[in-house]
């Protein structure tokens, strides 16, 4: 029986290639599908949303973080692949007991890489799984040349409003923000809780606002910037700052363009 360690090295194994999928991390169905697993997924979250035209059909499992195991019972999945962060402990343990669960662990873009073509491996797309990787890597090698044209700037990454909640060292979305040429202010590990006074403390010179988990929107840059009226407030779209898999072959062209208009911001106000 072919035998798999996912990223937080535990050996999973299955008894065939996999009929039956449960995807509870929304990028990695966004992933499944991109690699032709179009028959195989039996199961989705309630927040996958891409690509929306494949995804009417199957049967929703409930949130990331609250999933309806009765209702995965039911699918009689021969895998489950889930997310060290995104998912409930819990009951990804408890599922663990029952199914083969594949757990993913990213936090940069060298680990999403080795998650798509492991999990491509496990589903038999590895020459799709490899393509998409040597894509994305093409894509990113922009990167390099960007990250010196921004002076290390100082920002900082909101993810949650009452209370402020920020992406601090060791994220996907701090990786993110380096790999831009950009320094994040935080330094306390995963998401911690900010007051008006740490912000003010730390002095950022950009803050940028998520469209996830919190919608921010445009009423919210006023807020921002009444707590640090020198700092540049910019809307981001969060899918491309912290969503692995598929979506990374998006991120560099929105990026790239994002660091173009903040350079712009910053010319302009010279």
């Amino acid at each position: 029986m072919p035998e798999f360690r996912d990223q937080l090295n535990r050996v999973i194994t299955l008894n065939n290639t996999p009929k039956r999928i449960i995807t509870i991390v929304p990028s990695q169905t966004e992933l499944l599908l991109y690699i032709g697993l179009d028959k195989e997924i039996a199961g989705i979250t309630n927040f996958c949303v891409h690509p929306a035209d494949k995804l009417e059909a199957i049967p929703r499992v409930g949130g990331p973080k609250q999933l309806n195991i009765d209702k995965i019972r039911s699918l009689q999945p021969d895998l489950i692949i889930a997310n060290k962060e995104e998912n409930d402990r819990y009951q990804v343990e408890l599922l663990m007991q029952i199914y083969p669960v594949w757990v993913s662990n990213v936090k940069d873009i060298d680990s999403a890489l080795q998650m798509i073509a492991t999990v491509g491996d496990i589903v038999g797309r590895r020459e799709q799984a490899k393509a998409l990787c040597a894509e994305i890597v093409s894509r990113f090698n922009i990167f390099p040349r960007t990250r010196a044209n921004l002076n290390n700037l100082m920002v900082a990454y909101l993810i949650w409003r009452k209370p402020y909640m920020v992406a601090g060292a060791g994220t996907y979305i701090d990786h993110m923000l380096y790999t831009c040429g950009l320094i994040n202010v935080i330094k306390q590990d995963r998401y911690p809780v900010v007051d008006q006074n740490e912000l003010i403390r730390l002095n950022p010179s950009v803050i940028f606002l998520s469209s996830e988990p919190y919608p921010f929107g445009q009423k919210h840059i006023a807020e921002f910037n009444a707590i640090l009226p020198n700092a540049h407030v910019m809307l981001v779209d969060g899918e491309m700052f912290s969503w692995y898999g598929s979506h990374l072959l998006l991120a560099p062209g929105y990026l790239g363009k994002l660091i173009n208009d903040l350079n712009g911001k910053l010319i302009s106000t010279k």
